[in-house]
């Protein structure tokens, strides 16, 4: 057995907020600090469709990594090669099953076509934040009081940028900002990114929705998680909602001990 030299513990804090305009809550979220699993999910396509998009695709995530995290051995165990193959296998195949159930929903029942969700979750394995995305809900994580955002949008916006064909300032005021190139659901299969982090002691790792992310600037990021636990959170969301409050809002917060 490989044991860390310190085994981290974890305790999350999280919370959803209509926001200021909407009329229904499209976000969902999950977290279980036993288990250490911890999903953000926003969905889309109007009407209630977006709320089920997202409820459906953090239910069957969440079962699929249950049932799965068996297999990886020894969860307190740091990852090897091989280990860490396999729980980003689980997590990219919990997703493709979140991308087939809400896909074959919005077959069969006409008002929820076209409908798909972002997902952002994450997993604790040994000393390791293994995390899994789609679309452009984000993981940040702060250390030393330095954030540092760990996934990538799935957005035509990104593209651009990563391409090299718009500027910061020009993606500031693009009327492409919500062209979301990957969700959940849209299509049968969906490509997954997975990563695996190394945590440290004192680490805070957020999940949240655009609807938070898009009124954030990276440098406040670590003075509000500093704040620690639900206030952390409560202070995310106030900000996102005294700044316009136009989407949604889900924060959640994994603190490493």
């Amino acid at each position: 057995m490989n044991y860390p030299a310190w085994r981290p513990t974890v305790r999350s804090f999280g919370k959803s907020d209509i926001g200021r305009h909407r009329k229904i809550n499209e976000d969902a979220f999950f977290r279980d600090d036993a288990l250490r699993l911890f999903i953000v999910a926003d969905g889309m396509g109007g009407h209630a469709a977006g709320e089920i998009a997202s409820g459906e695709a953090v239910d069957t995530v969440y079962g699929m990594v249950k049932r799965g995290l068996g297999g990886l051995g020894d969860l307190y165990e740091s990852l090897d090669e091989a280990r860490g193959r396999s729980a980003c296998r689980l997590l990219e195949g919990a997703i493709q099953a979140a991308t087939y159930m809400v896909f074959g929903m919005a077959q069969f029942e006409k008002d929820k076509s076209g409908m798909g969700t972002t997902i952002s979750c994450a997993v604790v394995v040994g000393d390791s934040f293994v995390t899994g995305q789609v679309g452009d809900s984000r993981v940040y994580r702060v250390r030393q009081n330095n954030a540092v955002q760990l996934t990538e949008d799935h957005t035509l916006i990104a593209w651009q940028l990563k391409q090299g064909l718009i500027s910061e300032n020009d993606a500031k005021n693009s009327p492409h900002k919500n062209v979301i190139t990957r969700a959940v659901g849209n299509r049968e299969y969906v490509e997954v990114d997975t990563n695996i982090y190394p945590m440290a002691s004192g680490d805070k790792y957020i999940l949240c929705s655009d609807g938070l992310h898009g009124y954030l600037q990276l440098d406040e990021i670590a003075a509000l998680a500093g704040m620690g636990g639900d206030a952390a959170v409560d202070q995310f969301i106030a900000l996102a909602n005294n700044r316009g409050g136009k989407d949604n809002i889900t924060c959640l917060i994994v603190e490493v001990a």
